[in-house]
């Protein structure tokens, strides 16, 4: 038998934060499962706390993925995404997809998560009502708002007021309307709601508090709410965003007692043996959590249970509330509605908009609620948790006044605080995890941290915590403004400039080489060190290093773009995107006899065929007989060109003749990033050279040439760079711009970064003007073009590659 077959059979139905945490920590304490997961979204595991950015524009959908396809893969994981599981055979321990297929388990993890709570009002199915939990979501918000200009968010807690944000941002009248007279009126006092409510309406929010939605009015779309009393409000979009329900769909459908979540014991187990749920989905001793904290606890519980590891039963979790909302961080914990018994200690501010209450039953700390500044909220929620009482110190402490108040009193306060405690709630990481780093691992900055362990990456409302966990750990070798550059990874604390300067002066060739000589933390690396050491060393030794496809990520190692369902997409190269009917029939005829979903012409003048099985790629290749396109890669995509002097009227310039003859000359060059150009044969600009790595344009006395311009998430125009009067002088410039690039970025690091982070001058000095160090450039470019090799003819010619990368794996019997 197989190790694979030897480990228990674990399936995880669930993609979400929840699942997918307990199966961090399962994988830190074992290896011991054969690991399935089922999601019924298209998407690997993202941060669904981070929605609000994706829906305002700031963040794509990879911004907010925590665990890439990579990871499922480098971790042995089998991920079913867009499949939803519908049914659990307790007795043959299979689960059932909706398509009829099944897999059988040892070991069941249910991680269903929740499910927007709808109003049950007249109009609630009606088109342009929607609620605000996945993607899907999002871009349906997005959608609406090209179309339609007025919007409405019913519900006034922390998920309606991000999903009026994301709104506002795309330019839409917004509206929350909201049954309390007070916002957030679960974790927030009053006084402090109010604060809020000032602040979110400066931001372009509005407000119809203490409204009951009573219908939602329209024909087959929505065009209104009708409220409580008779008044109506107009509305092209409604988000319905009062609350969250437990998804217990699947458990009820399958016999496993249910009450208002998936009943679950103080290990995690539901009624029915060896079936676990953690998450938004269950429901403890009668409570049902919706923040992350908890969710992360009861992953490390289950997970210590079934790696038989020792583990302290769960009890609960002691609830506390830290947000930053629409840049605006609260916290609550504890009692946060004061009566006659309570005494109140209170500080409000509206100048510099801060408000801390702290709430006493007699001299013990029973609830806190804190506007602007959070840094006391380790404590409150120490305090609370343990029924502390206020004293002398404490007080001056949290309120002011003494020594007491300096950073000696804030490092205590950390010190009490237990290693399994969560600092960072959106990514999960404890006490533990960023002290042991410190002390262990030589982490001496909130951005090394980050880099870490994601701490402070998300909202970021835990970085005062996190520095004060710093000074605490650090003591008197704590230096806030030595801030020194975070490694490349967590697996090594050097920088990019060092591991290059390291790689020369050691003349280091092979991956595993680096890791050893230069003691990296983790013998075998991640996935984001891994592809970052393989592009170095063959940017610094091309003709030596042999490249390491285990080190690249999987749309390099398979020379194809991985699509959402599994499969993948083949663009052929189109140089200078220029084709001809061969090549057109040649695409037809691949398209019909491997029956692709869907053949697209791209942004870059090319044709993409989507939806081709992994297994079909090396005899499309052969059948198109066209090189590879390099879609997929960290390296020239295109360079796209207008008809210029060919054709064009207005041209001065053959720009599809150059852009040929650059796209020869620069395809299979690997980069830090992928790299667009563009080549316009006057300045009426229609190949769009203003937002590509490299642009050009021509007039009647040459080139112009600009660099470093973005047109993706962060959309920046190119830099004017030089001009020159040949094609041979303006291919130098390119040669050594690409080369300089190669040779400076941090892997993964745009031109438009590189270009802002260098700096215009510096990179147009050592392009431009000097000339010695021009040449010097060139001639490394030029070595490093020498000896490349179409991916996927290497492929067709190598049947050991084909068997290892592209045909299915099959089971032993």
């Amino acid at each position: 038998m197989t190790n694979r077959e030897k480990k228990k059979k674990l399936v995880l139905i669930g993609n979400g934060m929840a699942g997918i945490g307990t199966l961090e920590q399962i994988l830190k304490l074992t290896r011991a499962f054969d690991i399935t997961v089922y999601g019924s979204e298209p998407y690997p595991n993202y941060n669904r706390i981070q929605l609000s950015y994706v829906l305002e524009g700031s963040k794509s959908v990879n911004d907010i993925i925590m665990n890439d396809l990579s990871w499922y893969e480098e971790n042995g994981i089998t991920l079913h995404t867009g499949k939803k599981i519908v049914r659990i055979d307790s007795v043959a321990k299979r689960v059932y997809t909706d398509a009829g297929e099944w897999a059988e388990y040892e070991v069941l993890i249910l991680a269903t998560g929740s499910l927007p709570f709808v109003l049950p009002v007249p109009g609630a199915d009606k088109e342009g009502v929607i609620g605000f939990r996945d993607i899907a979501d999002c871009h349906t918000m997005i959608d609406a708002s090209k179309l339609f200009k007025r919007a409405t968010v019913i519900g006034g807690g922390l998920l309606g007021l991000e999903a009026a944000k994301g709104l506002v941002q795309l330019g839409m009248d917004t509206t929350v309307v909201h049954l309390f007279d007070t916002l957030m009126e679960r974790q927030l006092d009053p006084a402090s709601s109010a604060m809020l409510k000032t602040e979110l309406e400066r931001q372009g929010i509005k407000f119809a508090m203490g409204k009951k939605t009573v219908e939602l009015t329209g024909d087959s779309r929505v065009t209104g709410l009708k409220f409580e009393g008779g008044t109506e409000l107009a509305a092209d979009l409604v988000v319905m965003a009062a609350g969250i329900v437990p998804n217990t769909e699947l458990a009820r459908a399958s016999g496993i007692e249910v009450a208002r979540g998936i009943k679950v014991d103080d290990y995690m187990q539901t009624s029915i043996p060896d079936v676990y749920a953690v998450g938004e989905c269950c429901e403890h001793r009668g409570v049902c959590y919706g923040l992350v904290a908890p969710l992360y606890e009861q992953g490390t519980i289950l997970a210590k249970k079934l790696a038989e590891a020792e583990t302290a039963p769960y009890i609960g979790s002691s609830v506390s509330t830290k947000l930053k909302i629409s840049g605006v961080d609260v916290f609550s914990a504890g009692v946060y509605a004061e009566t006659e018994t309570h005494r109140v200690l209170r500080i409000h501010d509206d100048w510099k908009g801060i408000y801390k209450k702290v709430l006493l039953e007699g001299n013990k700390i029973v609830g806190a609620v804190l506007y602007g500044d959070v840094n006391d909220s380790a404590i409150l929620t120490r305090c609370i948790r343990e029924g502390k009482e206020m004293t002398d110190d404490l007080y001056k402490q949290l309120f002011g006044g003494g020594e007491c108040c300096g950073g000696t009193a804030k490092a205590s306060a950390v010190e009490t605080m237990a290693d399994e405690e969560i600092v960072c709630g959106c990514n999960g990481v404890t006490k533990g995890v960023i002290v042991r780093g410190i002390r262990e691992e030589g982490w001496d900055s909130v951005e090394q941290i980050k880099v870490c362990t994601g701490a402070t990456r998300s909202c970021g409302g835990c970085r005062p915590l996190v520095e004060q966990l710093l000074q605490y750990a650090l003591g008197d070798g704590y230096d806030k403004s030595a801030a020194k550059k975070p490694g490349i990874c967590g697996c090594t604390p050097l920088t990019r400039d060092e591991i290059v300067a390291s790689i020369r002066e050691k003349h280091l060739t092979h991956v595993r080489e680096v890791m050893i000589v230069l003691g990296w933390n983790e013998p075998e690396g991640c996935s984001k060190c891994r592809p970052a050491l393989n592009y170095y060393l063959g940017m610094i030794w091309p003709e030596e290093h042999e490249d390491e496809k285990d080190s690249r990520f999987v749309n390099e190692r398979l020379h194809g773009n991985i699509q959402k369902d599994g499969t993948f997409s083949v663009i052929p190269r189109m140089y200078g995107g220029v084709t001809s009917p061969d090549e057109l029939r040649k695409i037809a005829n691949v398209a019909d006899k491997y029956d692709v979903k869907m053949v697209k012409v791209t942004g870059g003048q090319r044709l993409d065929l989507l939806g081709v099985k992994k297994e079909d790629l090396p005899a499309i290749w052969a059948d198109l007989g066209m090189p590879s396109g390099y879609g997929y890669a960290k390296s020239l995509r295109t360079v796209k060109t207008c008809v210029g002097s060919q054709f064009c009227r207005f041209g001065t310039q053959d720009s599809i003749g150059l852009g040929i003859e650059l796209e020869h000359r620069y395809e299979r060059l690997w980069m830090p990033a992928k790299f667009k150009m563009a080549v316009n044969g006057c300045p009426r600009n229609c190949a769009e050279s203003g937002t590509k790595d490299i642009g050009i344009v021509g007039n009647d006395g040459g080139w112009e040439i600009f660099v470093g311009g973005n047109g993706g998430i962060k959309l920046r125009a190119a830099d004017p760079f030089c001009k020159v009067k040949s094609d041979e002088e303006l291919v130098d410039i390119c040669d050594a711009f690409i080369q300089y690039y190669r040779e400076n970025a941090n892997y993964a690091e745009r031109t438009s970064d590189f270009v802002e982070r260098i700096g215009l001058y510096n990179v147009r000095r050592a392009v431009v003007e000097d000339r010695i160090g021009r040449v010097s450039l060139i001639g490394r470019l030029s070595q490093a073009l020498e000896d490349l090799r179409d991916p996927w003819q290497e492929v067709l010619e190598n049947e050991e590659l084909r068997q290892k990368l592209y045909h299915p794996i099959q089971p032993q019997l």
